[in-house]
């Protein structure tokens, strides 16, 4: 097994607050949540502490044998356990996280993702298979359009940010990893047979971007441009950030194959 990864942290001075690991049963990524306002007044460790519980906390449980639901479900109730006495983990500005995973079992390929992480696994023949869960991109972009020429300080700008995060972990809007397990029931799962894997990859939504944001490549465009290493899917993102005036976001690709 060949394991590489690539992160780069989309705001200077501040913490990269993606999580991605690997071990012999698959690989792991957490896409913390971070820049709001007021996140540690609630919680005192802050979101890529949680992006790293978390996700050490999955690659621990690839290997049981467990569904990628059940692992996730666990993992969440542990981490938010950790922390629950010190920190208002029900608050909206707790700390929260997109999952995506990937397990390696036998003849199976195995993933799951929840929020708007992405896996790709790439096949000798046919297209790649993609997993991701469009939710929170369609319902953020609606407020981005709102959101438009109303001053960042404003009463109106924080009502209209208090009413996007009630979409989150709601009926009718998105979800992800914060701390109710229930949230797995929303994931986005399936399985493949492991035989013709050429590469499996996972990507934060800051490198994704490349193909869902920029549509620069597609997703088998995206495989191939791993031959010369995660790095250089970010490094065009960053160009392609750059060109169109763009803020940066957290960026992680982690591969296997």
């Amino acid at each position: 097994m060949r394991v590489v990864l690539a992160t780069d942290a989309g705001h200077p001075g501040r913490t990269n607050e993606d999580f991605a690991g690997a071990v012999p049963a698959g690989l792991v990524l957490v896409d913390g949540a971070g820049g709001i306002a007021g996140a540690e007044k609630v919680c005192r460790h802050g979101v890529a502490w949680y992006a790293s519980r978390l996700g050490g906390t999955l690659l621990g449980g690839l290997s049981a044998d467990r569904s990628l639901r059940a692992v996730l479900a666990e993992g969440i109730a542990q981490v938010t356990d950790i922390h629950r006495d010190t920190c208002d983990v029900t608050h909206p500005n707790s700390p929260h996280a997109a999952v995506a995973m990937l397990r390696f079992s036998g003849d199976l390929v195995e993933h799951l993702v929840l929020g708007d992480a992405v896996a790709v696994v790439g096949r000798a023949s046919g297209a790649p298979v993609v997993a991701h869960d469009p939710r929170e991109v369609v319902i953020a972009r609606s407020f981005e359009r709102r959101l438009v020429g109303i001053d960042a300080g404003s009463e109106e700008h924080r009502r209209l940010l208090r009413e996007l995060r009630g979409h989150r972990n709601n009926p009718g809007g998105f979800w992800v990893a914060k701390d109710h397990p229930q949230v797995v029931d929303e994931a986005v799962t399936g399985s493949g047979p492991a035989s013709g894997v050429t590469r499996a990859a996972l990507l934060s939504n800051g490198a994704s971007r490349l193909v869902d944001t920029f549509g620069l490549t597609d997703w088998a465009g995206l495989l191939r441009l791993l031959d010369h290493g995660p790095a250089e899917i970010i490094r065009r993102v960053r160009e392609a950030e750059a060109r169109h005036g763009v803020a940066t976001d957290d960026a992680t690709v982690i591969c296997r194959g």
